[in-house]
């Protein structure tokens, strides 16, 4: 009796992940920049682009609307601070 009632609550797990359905990308993208800015991280893109597009200069860190999609990672070029001013005598 245990062991069915192990495998039916096993088996209904999945089933209860999968009635969410597939996340939005633009939900899931702001996630993703939500965890990265806890992090620290500054000079990012992320980019939502389709499922056959290579991402060779970024890394895919998730993928949306079932799978239709991808969220790729890019590193950017940090921002560059505005030249001081020199004193004036």
């Amino acid at each position: 009796m245990k062991t069915r009632l192990a495998i039916i609550t096993l088996l209904c797990v999945p089933a209860c992940c999968y009635a969410q359905g597939p996340k939005a990308c633009e939900e899931l993208k702001s996630e993703i920049a939500t965890k990265l800015e806890a992090k620290g991280v500054k000079t990012y893109s992320l980019d939502i682009v389709g499922k056959d597009q290579d991402a060779t200069d970024g890394k895919v860190v998730g993928t949306c609307e079932g799978g239709a999609k991808k969220i790729v990672y890019r590193k950017t070029a940090a921002a560059t601070e505005p030249a001081k001013e020199a004193p004036k005598s």
